[in-house]
């Protein structure tokens, strides 16, 4: 999943969010270093990729992507599924999407110190095109398809896929509700089992 989605499944504890969005970051058992609840969030961020990548559903998107893209298509597909997610926003939370990208950002920059460099440097841009609400509309994931491709040094072709976005997007839009039910149900389990430890 993408940033919108990890970041929502976190639930109401800022440093796990923060922890979740970070884990990337986070190498091997450095997560160790950080506070109790951001490593929380990192271990939770382990957990829905491991998830995410085994899921069924999740492989049906991506293998429609997968001649054209390779091993791209599975990003690809974790940012068409934060774009269904902030699209569809008011079906999973009661907090409207600015106001809650908004506490989010708000939170980042109270907790500046402990983000790793890397995502110190990114957060100027992600703060200036605020990305999370942008995920709403197609032209937003445009623009992201054309900065990971960018990235990529144009290898990854990825600015294209918002055409099969478009083209298919009943069945990703589809696929997406069936699995991230299911992906927020393992997702809270898998939170209160590291609360408890």
């Amino acid at each position: 999943m993408n940033y919108l989605a990890h970041i929502y499944l976190s639930g109401e504890n800022e440093l796990v969010t923060i922890g979740n969005f970070i884990a990337d970051g986070v190498k091997g058992k450095k997560y160790m270093h950080f506070p109790k609840d951001i490593q929380t969030g990192i271990l939770l961020h382990r957990h829905i990729d491991t998830f995410t990548d085994a899921h069924p559903t999740v492989r049906l998107s991506t293998k429609r992507l997968h001649k054209k893209y390779g091993h791209y298509s599975g990003v690809i597909v974790d940012i068409i599924y934060d774009h269904f997610l902030a699209k569809n926003w008011q079906q999973y939370s009661d907090t409207p999407l600015i106001e809650y990208t908004e506490n989010f950002y708000n939170a980042l920059e109270a907790h500046y110190d402990i983000l790793p460099l890397n995502i110190q440097k990114l957060l100027p841009y992600m703060l200036a095109d605020n990305w999370l609400l942008s995920y709403a509309s197609i032209d937003g994931i445009s623009r992201v398809l054309d900065g990971m491709n960018r990235r990529t040094k144009n290898r990854s072709g990825m600015n294209e896929a918002v055409f099969e976005l478009q083209e298919y997007y009943n069945e990703f839009e589809a696929e997406f509700s069936s699995f991230f039910d299911e992906l927020i149900r393992s997702s809270k389990q898998k939170l209160d089992a590291l609360n408890s430890i």
